[in-house]
């Protein structure tokens, strides 16, 4: 399956603090925080983000605090999908934790520009940029890890398994 949108292209060192600014940690509600994502680093993101949109980041991105919040901020603003040449560990994992889907690729996250038009196939570890006719690749996720995201999370996941097991 593909997961097709418009990239919103950041830097190098994105933190957790830009992604969701610590102001609003009074909540841990998804769409409170998706009005805030990203707020200090692009002012215009939160409102105009559509559903589907990916973000493309350079180098670390997610450093910072362990917070669980930026990765939820993110996806419930409607992002599909973050590309980036590298994540901090701890955003890595939270990202998968919240069903986030995640993929690195310093190629992509060169190449690719803020509007273009991105398709990605997670599974194949596949980016096709649709806007300039180029493809880039990233290592897949392993399968235990692509199960997690399919299941919405790490909760959904368990859920599921004791489910199946029952």
């Amino acid at each position: 399956m593909a997961i097709k949108g418009r990239v919103w292209k950041f830097g190098d060192h994105v933190d957790t603090d830009a992604i969701i600014p610590a102001r609003y940690l009074h909540t841990s509600d998804p769409a409170e925080l998706a009005k805030h994502c990203m707020e200090d680093a692009d002012p215009r993101f939160a409102g105009q983000v559509q559903h589907g949109d990916i973000i493309v980041g350079g180098r670390n991105f997610g450093c910072g605090s362990s917070r669980e919040h930026a990765p939820i901020a993110i996806k419930a603003a409607g992002v599909s999908c973050v590309i980036a040449a590298s994540f901090a560990r701890i955003f890595f994992r939270n990202a998968l934790n919240v069903g986030l889907p995640i993929l690195e690729s310093p190629e992509a996250a060169r190449q690719i520009e803020p509007g273009d038009l991105v398709e990605v196939f997670l599974g194949e570890g596949l980016i096709r940029n649709v806007t300039r006719g180029e493809e880039y690749h990233a290592a897949p996720l392993p399968e235990f890890m692509q199960r997690i995201v399919d299941c919405g999370g790490i909760i959904n996941y368990v859920r599921q398994r004791i489910q199946d097991r029952g």
